[in-house]
C-alpha cells in the first residue's frame, strides 16, 4: 500500500473517536465529582476513588482487551471495549450509592482501557509506511478533542441534565464510534497474520521480551511512556494551582491560560506526526525532549501574563507532541502477534506510573516550592532523552511484520 486510502481514514477517525472517548469520559468525572458527593452523601476519598479506580481499571483493560485484540481481531475486540464502556456508564446515571457507583465506573474504565493500543494497532495497520506516524498523531489528537469537548459541554449541560445526564451524554462518543467500526473490516496484515499456522499458538506478551533488541526496545518505549503520562498529568494538574496562587490569576484567567496550553498540545501531536514521517521517530522525539526541558523550565521563571500564555503554547506543544509518536514506534517494534498487546501494555505501565504524579509532585510544593516541583518534571525529560538515544531504535518507513 503506497497511499492512504478510504480504508484507512475510517481507521483512523474510529480510533480517534474511541481514544476521545477516553478523555472525554475522564474529564466530565472531574466536573461531576461535587455534585456526584452531594446526592450520594460520599466521602471526599469516596469521591477520589471513582477516578482512581477507572484507572486502575483502564490499565487493567489495556493489559486484558491488547492481547485479545492480537488473537481476535481489532475491529472486533474494540466493538467489545465499546459496548462495555456504554453499558456501564449508562448504568451509573442509575447508581444509588458509592459501591454499585464504584463498580459501574470500574467496569466502564476497563471497557475505556483499549482504545488507545487497539487503536493505535489498527491505524498503523491501515496506513502506509510513509504516512504512519501521521495517522497515529490523529489517533492521539482524540484525546484532546475529546478533553476539549467535555471542558466545553459540561458547564453548559449539567446545569440542565444534571450528573445523572451527563453520563447518558458520554454514552454518545461510544455511539458515533461504534457506527464507524462497524462499517470497517480487520486490517489485512491482521488477516494475513491469522491465516498462519503461528498465529493461534504465540503468547503475545513473551513477545515483547523474545530477545535482547526487544527487551531494551520495551523498557525503553515503558520509560518514555511513564515520563509522557508522568509529566502530562503533573503540569495539567498542578498548572491552574500554580497560575492561581503563584502568580494570582482568576479562576477564568487560569482557564483560559491552561486552554491555550492544551490548544498547544494538539498542535504539538499534528506537528510531531509530519516531522516523524520526515526526519525519523528518534530525532524527532528527541527534538520534543529538549524543547521539553527547556520550554518548562523557562515557563517556571516567567511571571508576564502574555509571556505566560505564549510560553503555556509551547510548553504544551514540547511536553504533549509526543503523543503523536508512540503508537507509530510501536506498531514498527513488534510483529502483528504483539502488536495491539505491545501498544496497551507498554502504555498502560505509563499510565499506571504517571497516576503518581499529581501526589509526588504535590508532595514535592509542599516540601519545598512551585519551582522545584517544575525542574523536577524537567529533570525526567532528560531521562527521556537518555532513554531515547541508548534504548529505541530508528524504525521510519519500517514496514509491517
Amino acid at each position: 500500500m503506497k497511499e492512504v486510502n478510504s480504508y484507512g481514514w475510517k481507521a483512523v477517525i474510529g480510533s480517534s473517536i474511541g481514544y476521545a472517548m477516553d478523555g472525554f469520559d475522564l474529564l466530565i468525572l472531574g466536573f461531576m465529582l461535587t455534585l456526584i458527593s452531594g446526592d450520594l452523601g460520599l466521602t471526599t476519598g469516596q469521591a477520589g476513588s471513582l477516578v482512581t479506580w477507572t484507572l486502575v481499571g483502564a490499565v487493567l483493560g489495556g493489559f486484558i482487551f491488547g492481547t485479545l485484540s492480537d488473537k481476535f481481531g481489532r475491529v472486533r475486540v474494540l466493538t467489545w471495549t465499546i459496548v462495555l464502556f456504554a453499558v456501564f456508564t449508562g448504568l451509573c446515571a442509575f447508581a444509588q450509592g458509592y459501591w454499585d457507583l464504584l463498580i459501574y465506573r470500574t467496569i466502564a474504565g476497563i471497557g475505556l482501557g483499549g482504545e488507545f493500543g487497539i487503536g493505535m494497532a489498527l491505524a498503523a495497520e491501515a496506513w502506509p509506511a510513509k504516512h504512519r506516524a501521521k495517522a497515529t498523531s490523529y489517533v492521539a489528537l482524540g484525546w484532546q478533542l475529546g478533553v476539549l469537548a467535555a471542558a466545553l459541554l459540561t458547564p453548559l449541560l449539567i446545569p440542565i441534565i444534571g450528573w445523572r445526564g451527563m453520563f447518558m451524554v458520554g454514552i454518545i462518543p461510544a455511539l458515533v464510534a461504534w457506527v464507524f467500526r462497524a462499517k470497517l473490516h480487520e486490517p489485512e496484515i491482521f488477516v494475513q497474520s491469522k491465516e498462519s499456522k503461528e498465529h493461534s499458538h504465540t503468547n503475545s506478551f513473551k513477545l515483547l521480551v523474545k530477545d535482547v533488541r526487544t527487551t531494551k526496545t520495551s523498557i525503553g518505549v515503558a520509560i518514555l511512556t511513564s515520563v509522557q503520562n508522568f509529566g502530562y498529568y503533573g503540569i495539567m494538574i498542578w498548572l491552574p494551582n500554580f497560575l492561581s496562587k503563584q502568580l494570582g490569576f482568576s479562576l477564568t484567567k487560569s482557564g483560559l491560560w491552561t486552554a491555550v496550553t492544551v490548544c498547544g498540545m494538539m498542535v504539538g501531536i499534528w506537528l510531531f506526526g509530519r516531522l516523524a514521517d520526515k526526519i525519523g521517530r528518534k530525532p524527532t522525539f528527541i527534538l520534543f525532549q529538549v524543547c521539553a526541558v527547556a520550554s518548562i523550565l523557562i515557563y517556571s521563571q516567567l511571571s508576564d501574563p502574555t509571556a505566560m500564555l505564549f510560553a503555556g503554547a509551547i510548553l504544551g506543544a514540547s511536553v504533549n507532541g509526543m503523543m503523536g509518536g508512540y503508537g507509530a514506534l510501536m506498531a514498527e517494534a513488534y510483529p502483528t502477534t504483539a502488536r495491539a498487546t505491545a501498544q496497551n501494555v507498554l502504555f498502560n505501565i505509563g499510565r499506571a506510573v504517571g497516576g503518581f504524579s499529581p501526589m509526588v509532585v504535590g508532595m514535592i510544593i509542599s516540601m519545598y516550592s512551585y519551582q522545584v516541583a517544575i525542574a523536577f518534571l524537567a529533570i525526567i525529560y532528560v531521562l527521556d532523552i537518555l532513554a531515547t538515544v541508548f534504548l529505541i531504535p530508528e524504525l521510519k518507513g519500517k514496514e509491517l511484520e
